[in-house]
């Protein structure tokens, strides 16, 4: 039988909260992953701001962390709890608390404004955070470690005991030098162009690993001394140092395993990141399917073999067992992008032929249904969209499909 002949009616449910989390093995994950088979998409990212605004309100998520700078998402948690207000305030938290231009994007305003809006009147406790889950990271390359190493040193000397600081604050900025020759974009296509392996860098990595073991030394005496958020952020800054300057050593490898290295370096400070939020509250994750899937992640890129890495979500899913679950998410069309209507015998093809418009699905009866082994992935015919590989319905916990993306009104 083939593909397109498939009954597969029974598996489909409405869109909605509810209807996923029947389908999870626990009903209320620490991390409940949403993933997007692209970037850019607001009709994904209002479906994103939906769900979320129902597991707020109906099954207590209190935190959604998106795939974006972790440190610059701090000006947009600022701003949804209060901690930063004026008649500027959402405009500076779009502007400074995203990376990779998210900040532009109508549904992230719309998720940050509603967010403020929920929270005006609440205690702390009940309040909705925003995170970013994502290291200080661009596709051009690195942020230099300044940031968050300065802010951890400037934490424990305020807070802990100065006299066993591994060094002065000028000891850093004398290391560091100049920002540019972190943030050098020729590095990351030539590691001869990368700082991370010179004599300063190295002299760092081994300061911002005994910080933050002091950090982790003194807890007590600096929870006291300021509070648990303020630990937790510092926690946050010190995890960024060293894994920037691990990527930053991975930057300046000239073996073939270099660009393996570097994925799996930053989907390791994103679980890293993923697994604190989750001892706070039930959180919401959203980024890429890649990011957030339990089976190995692949990549193709000019000039390399195939990349394979561990994404942040199967990082997290060994750790968390059944208190991670992933959702991903598959799309029909998205006709702007030369993405037009998937062939009849695809996975997208067979959700593509029923009635509705948006749905969730039983990943475990579909792939019943469609047997082994499973059909081949779509190609894709944009670089920008990542077709849903119908062998991995059995490692995921729903899948989400959408019909169309239109194009955001300009």
């Amino acid at each position: 039988m083939s593909i397109d002949a498939v009954d597969i009616a029974h598996t489909v449910h409405p869109i909605g909260a509810a209807a996923v989390l029947r389908l999870l093995p626990t009903n209320r994950p620490r991390l409940l992953a949403l993933g997007e088979p692209t970037h850019g998409e607001d009709s994904l990212l209002d479906l994103r701001n939906t769900q979320f605004r129902h597991l707020v309100e109906e099954a207590g998520y209190r935190t959604i962390t998106i795939e974006s700078d972790c440190l610059r998402g701090l000006a947009v948690d600022d701003h949804v709890t209060g901690a930063r207000t004026g008649p500027d305030a959402l405009d500076d938290a779009m502007r400074h608390g995203f990376s990779h231009g998210l900040g532009a994007s109508a549904a992230n305003r719309e998720l940050v404004r509603w967010m403020r809006e929920f929270n005006d009147g609440r205690p702390a406790a009940d309040q909705v955070r925003f995170a970013g889950f994502d290291g200080p990271l661009e596709i051009t390359g690195a942020e230099s470690p300044r940031r968050a190493l300065t802010s951890l040193h400037a934490f424990l000397a305020d807070h802990g005991d100065a006299n066993l600081l591994p060094c002065p604050a000028r000891t850093l900025d004398d290391l560091l030098g100049a920002d540019e020759r972190w943030t050098e974009p020729a590095a990351m296509r030539d590691p001869a162009r990368s700082v991370g392996r010179s004599a300063d860098a190295s002299r760092l990595r081994l300061l911002a690993d005994d910080l933050l073991a002091l950090l982790d030394a003194q807890t007590p005496q600096l929870i006291g001394a300021a509070s648990r958020e303020a630990w937790d952020r510092a926690r946050l800054h010190g995890r960024t140092a060293v894994g920037l300057l691990r990527y930053h050593h991975g930057m300046a490898d000239t073996s073939p395993h270099r660009m393996t290295r570097l994925l799996a370096v930053r989907d390791s400070m994103m679980a890293d990141n993923l697994l604190a939020l989750a001892e706070r509250a039930p959180t919401l994750v959203f980024a890429h399917n890649s990011h957030l899937q339990r089976p190995r992640s692949t990549m193709r890129m000019d000039g390399f073999p195939l990349l394979h890495w561990w994404s942040a979500g199967a990082l997290v899913a060994a750790r968390l067992g059944e208190r991670y679950a992933f959702v991903a998410t598959a799309l029909g069309t998205i006709r702007h992008q030369g993405v037009d209507t998937p062939p009849p015998d695809t996975l997208e093809g067979l959700l593509y032929a029923l009635p509705q418009d948006r749905c969730v699905v039983d990943p475990a009866a579909l792939a019943e249904l469609l047997g082994d082994p499973a059909p081949a992935p779509r190609a894709s015919p944009w670089f920008g969209y990542a077709s849903f590989d119908p062998s991995h319905l059995g490692d995921c916990d729903a899948l989400v499909f959408v019909k169309d993306s239109p194009p955001a009104p300009r």
